[in-house]
């Protein structure tokens, strides 16, 4: 992998990261597993992340996260969530192994920290002013409580077994999103 740029070994690492977690539990994976797999000696690795868990959320963050970020951006929400729910089903084994850690180094926590960056880097670009009648309500609470709902849904669809398509998974997070709660009384 000589000559190669951060980016060409970073997913190099990932996709050997994503098929052994996709026939091995993930706690059972080690580095010198991966960087085998990768064609890199061990140390490489550490000069790209601290551990196997910082690598799951690089994998969250560039291959989930950040491509849906200009259709957030754009005003195609609906649109984006789709791309995340198509994207997270294409390495359906290897959700279906994260999805069971735990902890702070959960999928869920890692995916919600991504998901919440996204929003509060988008919201603090092109968000409106804060409304002033309710103080309380900053950016990172908005960004937070939609990281919270949005991998809620994912966390929970990833544990039912990936088994609704990703077009009518996100037009169910859409429909809740835009309910009342009221509305389900």
């Amino acid at each position: 992998m000589t000559g190669q740029g951060k980016q060409a070994i970073d997913l190099a690492l990932a996709e050997s990261f994503k098929e052994l977690a996709s026939r091995h539990p993930i706690e059972k994976i080690t580095i010198k597993d991966i960087t085998d797999k990768a064609g890199v000696i061990r140390p490489t690795f550490y000069n790209h992340f601290q551990d196997k868990y910082e690598l799951i959320e690089w994998i969250v963050m560039e291959q989930i996260i950040r491509p849906a970020a200009p259709l957030i951006e754009n005003g195609m929400f609906n649109e984006a969530v789709v791309l995340m729910f198509t994207s997270l089903e294409k390495d359906k084994p290897f959700y279906m192994n994260a999805v069971k850690l735990e902890g702070q180094n959960s999928l869920q926590s890692i995916a919600e920290d991504c998901v919440r960056q996204i929003l509060l880097a988008i919201m603090e670009k092109k968000g409106p002013k804060m409304d002033k009648a309710h103080p309380w309500i900053t950016y990172e609470r908005v960004a937070q409580f939609y990281a919270q709902s949005m991998c809620y849904i994912v966390i929970e669809w990833i544990k039912s077994g990936m088994n609704i398509p990703p077009r009518e998974i996100a037009a169910a997070y859409e429909y809740m999103m835009t309910k009342q709660m009221t509305d389900f009384f």
